[in-house]
């Protein structure tokens, strides 16, 4: 049975950003048919208006040339001539006495309005008006107008062409919305799908990877878009994991293998006191050599930790402020009798004081594991020169030079590994970890560590440290 979670259409992130996409446009669809109704409403509005005042300014004309009979004939063939349903007029007094108007059966319902003839009356010439008649889905634009003295004129016209335009008007936005809603969706659906698909590779890769397949990677597609920064980072976490699942591999079998030599020594003197009879003195002599190698596991398995938690960054570093040149003298000052046992020259070559921050312990460790390893294969006559100097006030360099026997090529690129040890150095004792603590000390200071070096010719480790804190990785 598949453990790969479903997920319901209407809660992924595809349909969501189609909803949002088609919703906003739709808002802005809206709002722009909205504001383009509004003016044409208020264009066709303007237009009837223009008419009425055109007519009432040639009734006012045949009023003031040819007198009030002259105007009843001109407005009644107006009327007739533009369809007395779609036209009406009447003249009255301010008093609202009629003295003539249209066939009014019907415009019957249609009042003189007492509020545009008391507008009149504080002053105005003209008073516009818009009526719904009841039982008629057409308004009626009304205008009143003084035409001469004492004659008020109220012209009206039905806006039965113009309503045909905005109920024509509303049915085509009525289908271009629907149209548009449907592209908007589609359109939507396509562009949420497209800038997805990164999102569906990195999934599809996860899912495999989730199948052991850690070498997956996600596709770059070089759009150079947030995806691809995605896949990058994402490939980038699969090598920092696949690495690090190597390195457990790779530490579990050393473990196995370095540890076992010493367990089974520790169990065959076990066995060796429990069936023989020996005098005191040799099980003394077992005991000793049981603590021995208890230490060097209680060592091996300390420096593992120490390693793990450094790399991890979980061990809080102590930092403080130190002298390395102070440190790396002490350090020579402990590995000059060994050395001198051995027959190597060792050389201290430090300034008189070199200002540092960071763990003493640490860095005690990591001299200590450099000078060690150099006096260690460094035959009888050799020489080991230790130097530390200032590079441009901000980091401090470590040099450990020696003329040993050096590493091969082959081997160069693995000493930092754990456990690892290259075959001139098996004859040594030790477990492989110098190297490993020292590049994981000198990584979590936020500096790095280099090796050159050349069979038969010796080896050279630089370390370099910023001199101000920096955070562990």
């Amino acid at each position: 049975m598949s453990s790969r979670p479903r997920i319901s259409f209407h809660h992924t992130l595809a349909f969501r950003l189609t909803l949002w996409y088609a919703g906003i446009f739709s808002l802005t669809s809206c709002v722009a048919f909205l504001m383009f109704y509004l003016l044409f409403v208020s264009v066709i509005r303007d237009r009837v208006d223009r008419d009425l005042l055109e007519q009432e300014e040639r009734f006012s004309s045949v009023l003031a040339s040819q007198g009030m009979g002259a105007l009843r004939n001109a407005a009644v063939i107006e009327t007739q001539a533009a369809g007395e349903r779609k036209i009406f007029f009447r003249l009255f007094s301010r008093s609202g006495q009629v003295f003539s108007s249209s066939n009014m059966s019907y415009w019957r319902d249609i009042d003189i309005g007492s509020e545009a003839v008391s507008q009149l009356a504080a002053g105005r010439r003209q008073v516009f008006d818009t009526i719904e008649v009841s039982g008629r889905k057409n308004e009626v634009r009304v205008l009143y107008s003084i035409i001469g003295p004492g004659v008020v004129l109220q012209l009206g016209q039905s806006m039965e062409s113009s309503s045909r335009f905005i109920e024509t008007f509303k049915d085509i936005f009525v289908i271009t919305m629907v149209f548009l809603l449907a592209l908007a969706a589609f359109i939507g659906w396509f562009m949420a799908k497209k800038a997805l698909s990164g999102l569906e590779e990195v999934t599809h890769t996860a899912q495999r990877i989730s199948r052991d397949a850690l070498g997956e990677r996600v596709p770059i597609k070089h759009r150079g878009h947030e995806i691809d920064l995605l896949a990058t980072t994402f490939n980038r976490m699969l090598d920092r994991i696949e690495n690090l699942v190597t390195g457990i591999k790779e530490m579990s079998e050393n473990i196995a293998h370095d540890l076992k030599s010493p367990l089974t020594k520790l169990r065959g003197s076990a066995e060796v006191a429990l069936t023989t009879d020996a005098p005191l003195e040799e099980y003394r002599i077992m005991a000793a050599d049981t603590i021995e190698e208890c230490d060097r596991l209680l060592d091996t398995i300390n420096a593992m930790l120490v390693i793990s938690r450094t790399e991890a960054g979980v061990g809080e570093l102590q930092m403080e402020d130190l002298d390395a040149a102070e440190v790396v003298r002490e350090a020579c000052d402990l590995f000059q009798p060994l050395a001198e046992e051995g027959g190597v020259s060792l050389t201290c070559r430090v300034p008189h004081s070199c200002p540092f921050r960071g763990d003493v312990g640490m860095i005690q460790r990591m001299i200590a594991n450099l000078v060690d390893n150099a006096v260690k294969y460094t035959p009888s006559g050799g020489a080991v020169d230790v130097a530390v100097k200032e590079e441009n006030r901000n980091f401090v360099s470590l040099a450990v030079r020696d003329t040993g026997i050096g590493i091969s090529q082959e081997d160069l690129p693995r000493i930092f590994e754990r456990f690892y040890r290259s075959d001139p150095s098996r004859s040594q004792a030790g477990a492989g970890l110098g190297l490993s603590l020292a590049r994981a000390v000198v990584r979590a200071h936020g500096g790095e560590i280099y090796v050159s070096s050349a069979p038969g010719k010796g080896s050279m480790f630089a370390v370099i440290l910023p001199k101000t804190e920096q955070p562990s990785s």
